[in-house]
């Protein structure tokens, strides 16, 4: 037989958790045909078939997480066939001995449950059928909370699990270090557009300090600015947080980021962005204050080397907007980072 390996994702992925197969262990499949949906950190990608044949074995369960070039359906004995824009392996397997498929709880009827990937392997370790709860995510969306507490502590998936691998990552890897203030904001509208103003405050501080904009390489070490401003956005959501990047920020009139900005939110939602969606940031967006907290001591993603924070607004006795900038001062001097936070300011204190 001819095993089909997990393939390359791109973007230095790793691993992907099986979401859903479209076939099963004696179906006949053509080449192209989608074979299996699997969620990377931050997307759920479809896998085509790399050839025409008969699926032989499934080698993964859903819920299970594989690695990349790890074996993931075994084809019957056939020519081999062009793996077309696949760029995982078709290679000979080991005869083995058949084993019954595992068995699986049932599933919800179609389209009356929405969770994401994540939600459902969660359900699936508790025994929980999802069709019994009421969802109170986005259009009814059964979330992490609604499954209630957990006895043992359900293991880390998807986004969540891509979270706590990333955060400490940065952790240990950034010499972190915070510059805090606060922008008098009362020549305002009324009703802001806070993320909007934010970012065209961001855009014009790097390029008054491009040294905030920049990707540091530890290996050298060396520090490159970059030519355009790519924000991430964070966006918190039930399923973990995701950064989408607004590309170009600085040639994005307020009508564009506003309009993107919906997107992105609409997308983290759904689980509908593209894996390019949260590709390759160069600074990065935190609007907290929306939620609650005046300051806070954020963690930089490298090779990034600085994240804005925006808190809660206040007035006393103005308006005023707290700011918080945490920066890899392996990269970035204690003076770089207060001259970047004052040119922020410096933008955001205008009317308009």
């Amino acid at each position: 037989m001819k095993t089909f390996n997990l393939p390359d994702l791109g973007e230095g992925l790793q691993e992907a958790e099986i979401v859903t197969w479209h076939v099963h262990e004696g179906d006949h499949v053509v080449a192209e045909q989608p074979l299996v949906s699997v969620e990377t950190e931050k997307a759920v990608v479809e896998i085509p078939s790399p050839r025409s044949g008969h699926i032989e074995k499934l080698r993964a369960e859903e819920g299970a997480i594989v690695a990349v070039g790890a074996p993931l359906v075994d084809f019957a004995e056939g020519p081999r066939a062009d793996t077309g824009a696949v760029v995982g392996e078709l290679e000979e397997a080991a005869p083995e001995t058949p084993k019954p498929p595992a068995a699986k709880p049932p599933a919800a009827p179609p389209g009356q449950v929405r969770a994401a990937p994540a939600v459902r392997a969660a359900a699936r370790e508790r025994g929980i059928d999802l069709s019994t709860l009421t969802g109170t995510g986005p259009d009814g969306a059964i979330t992490l909370a609604d499954l209630g507490p957990s006895q043992t502590g359900a293991p880390l998936r998807g986004a969540r699990r891509a979270m706590a691998l990333n955060m400490a990552r940065a952790w240990a890897e950034v010499a972190h270090a915070t510059i805090q203030d606060a922008v008098d904001i009362d020549p305002w509208p009324a009703t802001p557009d806070v993320t909007g103003r934010m970012i065209r405050a961001l855009a014009t501080a790097c390029r008054a300090e491009p040294s905030l904009n920049s990707r540091f390489d530890p290996r050298g070490p060396s520090l490159q600015p970059m030519e355009t401003v790519d924000i991430g956005i964070a966006i918190d959501s039930p399923d973990g947080l995701f950064v989408p990047v607004l590309r170009d920020a600085a040639r994005l009139s307020t009508a564009d980021i506003r309009e993107k900005i919906e997107a992105f939110k609409d997308g983290v939602a759904r689980r509908t962005l593209p894996p390019d969606a949260f590709r390759d940031p160069t600074i990065t967006l935190s609007n907290f204050g929306t939620i609650a907290g005046h300051h806070a001591a954020l963690i930089v993603m490298p090779p990034q080397v600085a994240i804005l924070g925006v808190g809660r607004m206040v007035t006393r006795p103005v308006r005023a907007l707290p700011l918080s900038l945490s920066f890899d001062h392996r990269a970035v001097t204690g003076g770089e980072a207060a001259r970047f936070l004052r040119a922020v300011m410096d933008d955001l204190e205008k009317p308009t």
